[in-house]
């Protein structure tokens, strides 16, 4: 398998997995791997006697398939899956929308402890507090640290990095609170909502509904902040998605339409025409030039 453009990974060396074994303070749980694969079409493993570490695959937009025990589990946006360590299985992403995934790696004597969360899809649904980006955040954190090389300090923060990271995905409930108590800025819990939901076809009354307020309170207080209706605001966002799929991919002009929670092509055209004043066909042609 070929490399993705835009891919990150990172393969701790044999001889430094050993010094992280001697050190007492991360060798109960520490990363061995670690990467993100943007779509990764044609991604494909097939490992008949597993691993020696777990798998933790997160997947932000696309498709894929994890197979364990007979039993394929269909791994769709924002939802996450453990392979247990030394289990066979089989992972690979769907051809015609394939997954974009953070995945990490990881082993020690503590490793174990995160068992509650190994063998089944798990999801984090999308809201104005579920911190997707802060997960995120946490992923790029041991990459950029990990990539600056293998000192003591490195090695360290990085993984104890890793703690937090995994707790995450295991205390979904407690990593959202701080939000939930804290985050009053509605038009941010909105806007926050659309971009993460950005391959859905919501209704105005889904997205009020997600900040805790009335469809009409909420349509108010959002078009006197930021100017514009939330419904022409979200047709903004999936335009601007729009435009990073046609300018970076090949996909059909149909395909990305679906791809952001458009059903009808021609509605998907007719809509980026009015809001980027050329049709999808033009502005592929224009910036391909």
């Amino acid at each position: 398998m070929g490399g993705f453009p835009g891919e990150i990974i990172i393969v701790v060396p044999g001889k430094i997995i050993e010094e992280i074994k001697k050190n007492s303070l991360i060798n109960g749980l520490y990363v061995t791997d670690i990467g993100y694969y943007p779509n990764a079409k044609f991604h494909y493993r097939d490992r008949k006697e597993g691993v020696l570490e777990h798998i933790l695959i997160y997947n932000l937009e696309g498709k894929g398939y994890i197979k364990i025990d007979a039993k394929e589990h269909e791994i769709r946006p924002n939802h996450f899956f453990v392979i247990p360590a030394n289990t066979p299985h089989t992972y690979y992403a769907d051809e015609e929308t394939p997954w974009n995934i953070y995945w990490v790696h990881f082993a020690g004597e503590k490793s174990d402890l995160f068992s509650k969360i190994t063998g089944h899809i798990q999801v984090i649904s999308p809201s104005p507090v579920s911190r997707i980006k802060e997960r995120i955040d946490l992923f790029t954190e041991i990459l950029v640290n990990l990539s600056m090389g293998y000192s003591r300090d490195n090695l360290e923060y990085a993984n104890l990095c890793l703690w937090y990271l995994l707790a995450s995905f295991m205390y979904v409930n407690q990593f959202m609170n701080i939000l939930q108590r804290t985050n009053q800025d509605l038009p941010s819990q909105a806007i926050g909502f659309m971009r993460e939901n950005i391959n859905r076809s919501l209704k105005l009354e889904d997205i009020a509904n997600a900040t805790g307020y009335s469809t009409s309170h909420f349509s108010r207080i959002f078009s006197e902040k930021t100017g514009h209706a939330p419904m022409e605001y979200f047709n903004q966002l999936k335009m601007q998605v729009a435009c990073r799929w046609l300018d970076t991919t090949k996909l059909r002009i149909s395909e990305i339409a679906s791809n952001i929670g458009y059903s009808d092509p021609y509605y998907f055209s007719r809509t980026f025409k009015r809001i980027i004043h050329q049709s999808p066909a033009q502005y592929r042609k224009r910036n391909r030039r």
